[in-house]
């Protein structure tokens, strides 16, 4: 499925709360889109939210059915250490020979 991260800027500083978060995923199922994570920053006005679905539309859908800002969606991909590919000759990193 399609990965998609959501910057979302909030007027006041974002008190979480269970029963929010329920609601939130509640909504989300209904569409069917998927939150895997959210990074909140320092100041708690703005978060940056991963999540899986199968277009821009269901999480815009979502973040308005939810009552939630989706200032930007923008779909991303995933990358990291875990995919590099191991050394083919042991010394440097994954280059080709």
């Amino acid at each position: 499925m399609p990965l998609f991260l959501i910057e979302r800027n909030f007027a006041e500083q974002l008190e979480r709360t269970p029963e929010g978060d329920a609601a939130v995923k509640r909504v989300n199922d209904e569409v069917g889109v998927n939150w895997l994570y959210s990074f909140l920053t320092a100041d708690k006005r703005k978060t940056y939210c991963l999540y899986e679905a199968a277009d821009e539309q269901a999480l815009r859908e979502a973040a308005r059915r939810a009552n939630i800002p989706a200032d930007v969606i923008i779909a991303v991909s995933k990358i990291g250490p875990e995919l590099a590919q191991p050394p083919r000759d042991g010394v440097g990193g994954g280059g080709q020979n």
